[in-house]
């Protein structure tokens, strides 16, 4: 598996718009993107950061994961996402060794890339994302 870069951040939010709203106070920039995600029950807005991206998650479902998360924890850093050479291989080579993955085979995300998430239990407390861009 090669992990090619820091894809994004993925940070939980009551709303977009007040999570768009504070970036434009702060920083002065909008979201290059914004997408509506039903698999994952979200609804994201991103924003550019150098090579990377903030990804901004709105929950759909209070019994989604970003709305469990957000009733559990509070707003803040949801998920770090790595993108990858190939997820199909890096999927398998993580179930070959025993890691629990929330997701055991890649399934679609935003951007139209293929995404599959690691058990924050296997990663000392974090959502660990593998991303591959383009072959959702």
């Amino acid at each position: 598996m090669k992990l090619l870069r820091i894809n994004h951040l993925g940070i939980a939010a009551p709303g977009l718009d007040e999570a768009m709203a504070r970036m434009e106070r702060l920083f002065g920039m909008g979201a290059d993107h914004t997408e509506d995600v039903p698999e994952q029950k979200v609804k994201t807005a991103f924003f550019p950061v150098g090579e990377s991206r903030l990804e901004y998650l709105e929950s759909t479902d209070p019994e989604g994961p970003v709305g469990k998360f957000l009733a559990k924890r509070g707003p803040g850093i949801h998920h770090v996402c790595f993108e990858v050479d190939d997820i199909d291989a890096a999927v398998s080579q993580l179930v070959a060794k025993g890691v629990r993955m929330i997701d055991p085979q890649p399934r679609a995300g935003a951007h139209g890339c293929r995404v599959a998430f690691i058990h924050p239990s296997e990663t000392g407390g974090v959502l660990m994302e593998l991303s591959q861009e383009g072959r959702a």
